[in-house]
């Protein structure tokens, strides 16, 4: 759940000082742009866990600006994820052109490469044509090999997670939460979904529209943001995209899933047989329907993972959900 959409333009936003130097010091070195002090700060808006912020001058030619994207980390996510692990994951992805480039780094974020595409939108995700894009460009990311130990992360992860919401709630809402339950929960799911036939790949773990990137011109994805990628079965990951499609994060209530909107069998078929498909080889019928087997035990795991995600950011208020998601407490214990 975490990349920024939709461009609002505020001339007015403020960045620490630390930063606009770096910022005039970088454009300084750019041979076409007018002014390095004369840049221009918009905030973008959806970002969940950053403060990101697009940054562009006015350069000699074509009327076309530089452009660069700066993220401030947010705090306390550091109960979610590595900071560092998640910086050395980007630098490795950039170098292997699956994402935007890093420029530079300062004490509590970076400057990255403006991508020149957009950001999805909750429809696109429906959209036939780019999600057999994203179901090619998810298994491209899945081969990748990652320096590091190749271990299933998702367990150890719910558990710490859970552990960071046990000690942060308040007694009635841990009650409320079932939170004491859980642990026999997530024991069972890796029991009953930890099969030996199940493939092991490089995940993204947070594959929502706001974390890819569509270029109009080339017609090709790009997948961004990489704070919760590591090893991990892909049918999660593939779970997990599919959920998303259920989700708006730009309405008046972007806590609330509309199911109606989860992808059909056909549609689910479908993504399942392009993902399998882009490796080159045409994959049998009792591939698929392993893979969708997989896929919808681990949606399980996916809701389980988002909602105990969604408690601990209600309590350190660092998400932009809003308060409201607890209204509906517990319906896992109902």
């Amino acid at each position: 759940m975490g990349a920024a959409t939709n461009v609002v333009d505020n001339k007015e936003a403020r960045l620490p000082r630390e930063v606009k130097d770096a910022l005039q010091s970088m454009a300084s070195e750019w041979d076409d742009v007018v002014d390095s002090k004369a840049l221009q700060v918009i905030p973008l808006k959806g970002a969940m866990t950053n403060e990101v912020f697009q940054i562009k001058w006015p350069t000699r030619g074509d009327n076309v600006s530089q452009k660069v994207l700066v993220r401030i980390y947010g705090e306390g996510v550091d109960v979610f994820f590595d900071r560092e692990d998640e910086i050395r994951t980007f630098e490795f992805l950039s170098k292997h052109g699956q994402g935007p480039r890093l420029l530079r780094r300062f004490r509590n974020g970076r400057i990255e490469e403006f991508i020149r595409a957009r950001t999805l939108s909750a429809s696109d995700l429906r959209d036939p044509a780019i999600s057999a894009l994203i179901a090619t460009r998810l298994r491209e990311f899945h081969e990748l090999d990652m320096p590091g130990p190749k271990k299933v992360w998702l367990w150890d992860r719910l558990r710490k997670w859970l552990k960071a919401a046990k000690r942060l709630s308040p007694l009635e809402e841990a009650k409320a939460f079932c939170l004491e339950s859980l642990e026999e929960e997530i024991s069972i799911l890796e029991k009953k979904l930890s099969a030996r036939h199940q493939r092991i790949g490089f995940c993204h773990n947070d594959l929502q529209y706001g974390n890819i990137m569509f270029d109009e011109g080339t017609k090709s994805v790009t997948i961004i943001d990489y704070e919760y990628a590591s090893y991990n079965p892909v049918a999660f990951d593939i779970a997990n995209h599919l959920c998303e499609m259920a989700a708006d994060y730009h309405t008046e209530t972007p806590h609330v899933m509309d199911y109606s909107k989860y992808p059909g069998l056909e549609e689910r078929l479908r993504f399942l047989r392009v993902y399998l498909n882009s490796s080159g080889k045409k994959p049998r019928d009792s591939e698929v329907q392993q893979l969708l087997q997989d896929v919808e035990k681990y949606t399980l795991a996916s809701h389980l993972t988002w909602g105990v995600w969604g408690i601990i950011s209600v309590i350190l208020a660092i998400s932009t959900i809003p308060k409201s998601f607890d209204d509906n407490a517990c319906t896992w214990c109902q």
